[in-house]
């Protein structure tokens, strides 16, 4: 599932019209390794949560999540354009969109007392400053990296399209959030006997993230059952 999300996520990126901004996206889509360190990370791009216990924590969800802000994003842009007669740079918004959170991966490592990723003891660099140090590295253009530079809030706003990319990243996560909570919560009574965490993970990896919300959302009696049957699965391994 998640390799699929990864070919919409280049598909995207081949939409980018500025050739050379399209060029270093797809350079770091294909080898997102950090060239700069020899530092390797413990898990894959497509493994990776985006943050563990906070949002999008399961297996896959860093690439659930940057999907959702790149589509955010150009919602955004449509917003600002045709609400406001802003003009923005739809190139750069979508790049920042699809880089912004990419070195996540190397944050993390499996847990495996607690089922799920955890923050990595040996790693030195936050995601945001390991972006830009490859932006710069691989020759990417200045707006490129001024815009990637502010989607955190590290950085004072000074472009739309930075801000437009904080925006959205802010929304899915808060939406990220919210879903988690729910999954959660739906299968509150299974939590005495299972690790809900490991569980929820595991149907994921199974059915694929957006499979499992849908069902949870929309039969949430087979969701308690799906899990019930995770629950087991995990417990024998």
């Amino acid at each position: 599932m998640s390799s699929e999300l990864l070919v919409e996520i280049k598909r995207l990126a081949e939409s980018i019209t500025n050739e050379e901004i399209r060029s270093v996206v797809l350079s770091i889509l294909e080898n997102p390794s950090l060239t700069f360190t020899e530092s390797k990370p413990l898990i894959s791009l497509t493994e990776s949560p985006a943050a563990p216990r906070k949002h999008h924590f399961y297996t896959g969800g860093l690439l659930v999540h940057t999907l959702s802000v790149a589509k955010v994003a150009l919602a955004l842009v449509e917003v600002f354009e045709r609400v406001y007669g802003i003009k923005v740079d739809r190139d750069v918004v979508l790049a920042a969109a699809i880089l912004h959170d990419i070195y996540k991966y190397y944050q993390y490592a499996p847990d495996p007392v607690a089922g799920g990723y955890r923050a990595r003891e040996d790693w030195y660099l936050a995601h945001d400053y390991s972006l830009i140090a490859e932006l710069a590295r691989r020759g990417a253009p200045d707006k490129l990296i001024r815009a990637a530079s502010e989607v955190h809030g590290q950085a004072p706003f000074s472009t739309i399209e930075g801000f437009i990319v904080h925006l959205a990243d802010s929304v899915d996560a808060r939406a990220g959030e919210f879903i988690q909570n729910t999954l959660l919560a739906k299968a509150r009574e299974l939590e005495a006997d299972c690790n809900l965490f490991k569980a929820i993970d595991h149907l994921v990896k199974r059915l694929g993230a957006r499979r499992v919300v849908e069902t949870a959302v929309g039969d949430p009696g087979f969701y308690k059952q799906l899990v019930l049957e995770a629950c087991k699965a995990v417990q024998s391994t």
